[in-house]
């Protein structure tokens, strides 16, 4: 393996958008992520809808609600 072209591998602070913080390691020092295992409807067993950023309004603002209609 060559020397000196690989990133520093070191641990890292991940945080989720509900709160919960946990340790792993990466090459960056800290993460944001926007769900997690703690808040995951696939484990928490309930429905959640995520619209974070917004994304429906994005959406409709790019396309001007004009998408899907024949002119």
């Amino acid at each position: 393996m060559k020397e000196n072209i690989h990133p520093k591998y070191m641990e890292t602070k991940v945080t989720c958008g509900c709160g919960n913080t946990f340790m792993t390691r990466s090459t960056k020092p800290e993460l944001k992520v926007d769900i997690c295992n703690v808040c995951h409807p696939f484990y928490t067993g309930r429905v959640k809808f995520v619209d974070t950023a917004g994304r429906i309004e994005k959406f409709k603002n790019k396309f001007g609600g004009k998408y899907g209609k024949k002119a």
